[in-house]
C-alpha cells in the first residue's frame, strides 16, 4: 500500500546537501547587530541576502510607530476584516497607499503572498491568463486556486507573448500577469511591451510589485513607473516586506475591483487582519519612501557599483539594475558549495535553487540595502574572489579594475 506520507522524505539531492554540509536553508538568526552584521552559529556576518532595500525594518521611525500602535490595539486583531478585524488604521493606510500608487482604491492584506492569492477571484472559468513563465510561486498558486485557463509565455518575451493572444481567437476575458521585478535575478519586466500588449487585444495588465514598490521609479511606486507607465497598469500587489520592512501586503486598482476582492478574494475574506504594529509601521515606511528619496538612490548606486566590480572580477553576473544581483552559477552544487565558501568568508547569501529556478539555472542571490557601506561592497567583493577563485568559478589570479566609489567621498 502506497504511504501518504512517503512524499515527504527528503529528495536525493536535499538529502545530500544535508550530509555534505551543503544545505543553506532556515539558519537561524540569534542577533542583528547595528553594523550591518548579525549573528549565526555564534559567528558575526554580513547580511547580504535580505530584501529590506531600503534598511527601515530596524528604523528607530517604524520600531515607535509599531510600538505605540501595540499599546493602543494590542498585539493581534483576532479577527478577519470581513467581521471584527478592520481597524481605522487600516482604512488609513489603504487611503495613503491607493495616493501613492495613483489607484482609485487600495485593499490591505496581511501578507504579500495572500495579495496575490486574493487575485484568484478574478481568474473565473471565462477569462484566460497569460502568465510570465518566471512568476513568482504565489502567483502560480493564484492561478491554480482561480479557474481560468492559464497560458505561459516565455519569460519577458514579448514577440512570443504577442504570438500567443494573436492565436488565441477565444472570446474570453484576457488578463497578463507578471512580476515588476523578479525576484530570482533582479530583472524588471518589460513593462512598455506588456502595455502595449494589452492595450492592443483588450487584455487587463497585473504587476505583482514585491520588490519593487518603494525601490524603483522617482516617486517609488516601482517598476511602471520606472517605464513611465504607472497609469497603464490595471491592478499592482505589493507587500510590506521588502522595501517597507514589516509584514503585511496590499492590492491596488479601480474601486470596484478593489471592493469585488474586499468580499470575492478569499484568500482574504477568510483570514485574520494585519495587526496594528505592522499597518502603524508600514504607514511610517510609506511616509519615508515618500519623502527620503536618497535611500532608494544608494542602494541603486550601491548595486552598480557591487554589480561592475563582480563582473570586473569574471563572475557570471546577470545584467541589471536593482539590488537583487544574480551570480548565474548553473549547477545546484556549485551554487550550495559556493554559498557556503561565502558565508565562510563572513558574507551571508541566498541560494537560488530548483524549483525556486528553472533546472540548470541554479544562482546565489546577493541583495544590498540602503545601509552597506563602501567598506562593506568591498568586503563582498573579497569574499566573492576568494570563494570563486577556491571553486574555479574565476581565474586564480584575474586582471581586474574595481570600480571607483560612488557611494562616499
Amino acid at each position: 500500500m502506497l504511504d501518504a506520507f512517503g512524499k515527504c522524505r527528503p529528495r536525493p539531492d536535499q538529502q545530500l546537501a544535508i550530509e555534505t554540509g551543503l544545505y543553506p536553508y532556515f539558519r537561524p538568526i540569534t542577533e542583528r547587530l547595528e553594523n550591518g552584521e548579525v549573528v549565526i552559529g555564534g559567528h558575526a556576518v554580513l547580511m547580504a541576502g535580505s530584501n529590506d532595500y531600503l534598511d527601515l525594518s530596524q528604523d528607530p521611525r517604524l520600531k515607535a510607530a509599531a510600538a505605540d500602535a501595540i499599546g493602543r490595539h494590542g498585539a493581534g486583531n483576532s479577527g478577519s476584516r470581513l467581521l471584527n478585524g478592520s481597524l481605522r488604521l487600516h482604512e488609513d493606510l489603504e487611503a495613503e497607499l491607493a495616493d501613492f500608487l495613483g489607484k482609485e482604491a487600495a485593499l490591505v492584506v496581511s501578507t504579500g503572498y495572500q495579495a496575490n492569492l486574493a487575485l484568484a477571484a478574478l481568474f473565473t472559468p471565462d477569462d484566460v491568463v497569460y502568465t510570465d513563465q518566471l512568476i513568482h510561486a504565489s502567483l502560480v498558486d493564484a492561478t491554480r486556486l482561480g479557474r481560468a485557463r492559464v497560458v505561459r509565455y516565455r519569460h519577458n518575451d514579448m514577440a512570443h507573448l504577442e504570438r500567443l493572444l494573436e492565436e488565441d481567437g477565444t472570446g474570453q476575458g484576457r488578463l497578463i500577469l507578471s512580476e515588476g521585478m523578479f525576484s530570482a535575478e533582479g530583472d524588471l519586466c518589460d513593462v512598455p511591451g506588456a502595455v502595449r500588449l494589452s492595450r492592443a487585444h483588450g487584455a487587463r495588465l497585473i504587476l505583482d510589485s514585491a520588490h519593487d514598490a518603494g525601490l524603483l521609479g522617482a516617486g517609488g511606486t516601482g517598476a511602471a513607473e520606472h517605464f513611465g507607465q504607472q497609469g497603464a497598469v490595471d491592478l499592482q500587489t505589493l507587500t510590506f516586506s521588502k522595501c517597507f520592512g514589516t509584514l503585511g501586503g496590499a492590492i491596488a486598482g479601480p474601486g470596484h475591483v478593489i471592493d469585488y476582492l474586499r468580499h470575492h478574494g478569499r484568500p482574504a475574506v477568510f483570514s485574520a487582519s494585519l495587526p496594528a504594529g505592522c499597518l502603524a509601521a508600514a504607514r511610517a515606511a510609506l511616509h519615508i519612501i515618500r519623502t527620503e528619496p536618497e535611500r532608494r538612490l544608494r542602494v541603486l548606486a550601491a548595486a552598480a557599483k557591487l554589480r561592475a566590480d563582480l563582473t570586473a572580477l569574471g563572475l557570471p553576473t546577470a545584467p541589471g539594475i536593482t539590488p537583487a544581483i544574480a551570480l548565474q552559477v548553473g549547477d545546484t552544487l556549485m551554487c550550495l558549495r559556493l554559498c557556503k565558501e561565502l558565508l565562510a568568508e563572513g558574507i551571508y547569501t541566498n541560494a537560488m535553487v530548483p524549483p525556486a529556478v528553472p533546472g540548470g539555472k541554479a544562482l546565489v542571490r546577493l541583495s544590498l540595502t540602503a545601509a552597506h557601506t563602501d567598506a562593506n561592497l568591498a568586503r563582498i567583493v573579497d569574499a566573492c574572489a576568494a570563494a570563486g577563485r577556491r571553486l574555479g568559478l574565476i581565474p586564480a589570479r584575474p586582471g581586474h579594475t574595481v570600480a571607483a566609489s560612488v557611494l562616499t567621498p
